[in-house]
């Protein structure tokens, strides 16, 4: 089945996936200054429509904790997630930092922690800044001209706005009849078509959409980093060219790891990020959706407001749709 079948002719101006050339980064067509790509799509009555639809009686939460000793990234260095106390109780009365006197610190029991992490750690967006060609990103934005000693003034999280939108969890494991995929399963059009047959559901431009590898079964053993299943270009085209706003996966990546492409080490995330003008979404707990047969839903994802950052964490709910 064609992906013209599925997409009204008049919505591929909006579609950025059909201006796209291979590793060229795209030029929006929602103007010069679009540093949100597909979400643009996201309005006030796109959210009205799916809010009418959702059930709040039952809400999913999507994301995984962050704790100390977490799987995550660590391919390149970064590092891991940290957590620490700055103030204990029995410390403050030692150590009366804020100058309080025994007396008040024994009454008062103050407890303050800090923390330390990659921006891509836990369940999280990445933005276009993340990844691009040849020294642009999506909309042609430079780092020449956009990245500072500290971080890019462009196309960061603070620009995302908090999306509301029809959600769509495709699993491919149980497609598969497996609890989790197999290492470096590359998942294409054909996976993703079986997926809408057997799950009798369609893809509409402004959806999410949600890649269940079943990885989750295997968090937090940090055999979750490893040769990750996920979405190769040709999954990921079919995908963009239906209109995803966001594309997401219970994977560390979203995309198959190692990838058999011979330069491009990240060939999804170049594509989808530079070319389709999609955000990802990474290290997504699917595992309650798909234990209770949910495939759609409303979707509400914010992300946290770090200025120029290249990830952020975000907290996903899912609210199944009523009939």
């Amino acid at each position: 089945m064609c992906v013209a079948c599925y997409v009204d002719e008049a919505m591929k101006d909006k579609i950025i996936a059909y201006n796209a050339e291979f590793h060229k980064v795209t030029t929006s067509p929602f103007g010069k200054d679009d540093e949100i790509g597909m979400l643009n799509l996201i309005n006030a009555d796109s959210r009205k429509a799916i809010l009418a639809r959702a059930d709040p009686s039952r809400v999913f939460d999507l994301s995984v904790d962050h704790f100390i000793g977490m799987p995550g990234w660590f391919g390149a260095g970064d590092q891991p997630y940290q957590i620490w106390m700055t103030h204990t109780p029995a410390g403050e009365i030692v150590g009366d930092s804020m100058g309080k006197g025994i007396e008040a610190n024994t009454l008062v029991a103050y407890s303050g922690d800090g923390i330390s992490m990659y921006t891509h750690c836990g369940t999280h967006i990445d933005t276009f800044n993340h990844f691009g060609y040849d020294g642009k990103i999506f909309n042609n934005f430079s780092a020449k001209d956009h990245l500072g000693s500290r971080h890019w003034t462009v196309a960061g999280p603070e620009k995302h706005p908090p999306v509301f939108a029809r959600g769509v969890m495709l699993d491919v494991a149980a497609l598969h009849g497996v609890d989790v995929l197999p290492p470096s399963h590359a998942i294409g059009e054909d996976d993703l078509k079986g997926c809408l047959s057997r799950q009798n559901v369609r893809l509409h431009p402004g959806d999410v959409v949600l890649i269940r590898t079943g990885q989750m079964r295997i968090w937090p053993d940090m055999a979750f980093v490893a040769n990750t299943p996920g979405l190769n270009r040709n999954g990921a085209e079919f995908l963009a060219k239906h209109g995803a706003i966001m594309i997401g996966a219970d994977n560390l990546t979203v995309e198959q790891t190692p990838t058999p492409d011979p330069v491009n080490f990240f060939p999804v995330h170049t594509y989808l990020l530079a070319e389709a003008g999609i955000p990802l979404i990474e290290m997504v707990d699917l595992e309650e959706l798909a234990g209770e047969g949910v495939d759609e839903f409303l979707f509400f994802g914010a992300c946290i407001k770090l200025r120029g950052a290249t990830g952020a964490p975000m907290r996903p709910v899912a609210m199944p749709l009523t009939p």
